[in-house]
């Protein structure tokens, strides 16, 4: 940079007036901003400017006037160079702070989006064990207690309380960006699991349920957990647009198919359906049309699909509710 300054300053005092060689001391100065602290930027402008003059008061050549006028205009071409230049690395290091402050608030909204995630997949199986508990109590009241029947349901218990420790673990998982535990698994058993669980709510609401599972489904090769967490919120999701309509339109239908080299899962019911202009936002966090929702469901379904490697959508039914569906790959995508 040295070597720079001395060549402009050789040029424009053994060249005439008119030449204004000086004005190249602005690169210099948008050149050492990069690598010089504030106070130093302002001697090296200091500096430039001092040469600038001192170059013109030892030139000898040209029309003085002319030369006047360039040295002016190069000390303000510097003076204001350098000026802008500090302007710049004041906003530039505003902005870090700006940026670290951000990178703050979203850690905390991190946990607070973490600690909503496992409440809301939490409530699937803490439902279910409570279900369990108080049939489980039923069976032990009888005379004679019903030993049998109160051995399934704590193994149900049992069986609901791991599936919601490993939601803990998925969900967490999740929230880091740590890759799915992809396994090949039998997706209609799966859902069979999800469905027998969401049974008696349904016929509490006197909701028809159709099956329809395709039974020559290959492997499916995904997280099995998490997967069973979108089939349980999207099961839950249609139970609860039913029962805001009449008994006589109460329906769903459970579907499994194989599509190519996916399996696609699908939930359809005649429900209050979609409103006009929601599909966008559906997938969206913390977007819901639910009175006491909080729209952390369908959002983190798509992000557990999307990281298994497949697709989730919605679309509305021709005779009213909506349908949702996903697909998987298969262990017959991963051998192709």
């Amino acid at each position: 940079m040295a070597m720079v300054m001395a060549a402009i300053f050789i040029i424009d005092s053994a060249t005439s007036y008119e030449v204004a060689a000086s004005v190249f001391y602005t690169v210099v100065i948008l050149t050492a901003a990069r690598i010089l602290s504030r106070r130093a930027l302002m001697v090296l402008a200091g500096i430039c400017v001092t040469i600038t003059l001192l170059s013109f008061s030892i030139t000898t050549q040209g029309d003085y006037r002319a030369g006047l006028i360039n040295m002016t205009i190069s000390v303000i071409a510097i003076l204001i160079t350098a000026y802008l230049v500090l302007k710049m690395e004041a906003a530039r290091a505003a902005a870090h702070d700006a940026q670290a402050r951000l990178l703050r608030i979203a850690r905390v909204k991190s946990l607070e989006g973490l600690t909503t995630s496992i409440a809301h997949e939490l409530n699937q199986p803490l439902a279910a064990i409570v279900t369990s508990g108080n049939a489980c109590q039923r069976w032990l009241a009888q005379d004679p207690a019903n030993l049998d029947k109160a051995r399934q349901a704590l193994e149900r218990i049992l069986a609901d309380a791991n599936r919601a420790s490993d939601i803990i673990a998925r969900v967490r998982s999740l929230t880091k960006g740590e890759p799915s535990q992809r396994v090949a698994f039998a997706f209609n058993d799966a859902a069979q699991e999800i469905i027998a669980l969401s049974q008696q709510e349904m016929a509490r609401a006197s909701i028809v349920l159709t099956v329809d599972l395709s039974p020559d489904l290959p492997l499916a090769l995904a997280d099995r957990v998490q997967v069973q967490q979108v089939m349980g919120n999207l099961i839950l999701n249609a139970i609860e647009a039913s029962v805001a309509v009449p008994v006589s339109r109460r329906a769903i239908r459970i579907t499994s198919a194989r599509q190519d080299a996916m399996i696609v899962f699908s939930v359809c019911d005649a429900g209050v359906g979609l409103a006009a202009g929601v599909h966008e936002h559906l997938f969206e966090a913390f977007w819901t049309t639910k009175a006491q929702g909080i729209g952390v469901g369908l959002s983190i379904s798509r992000a557990i699909i999307e990281a298994n490697g497949g697709d989730i959508c919605a679309q509305s039914n021709e005779n009213g509710g909506a349908l949702f569906r996903f697909s998987l790959p298969t262990t017959d995508k991963e051998q192709a």
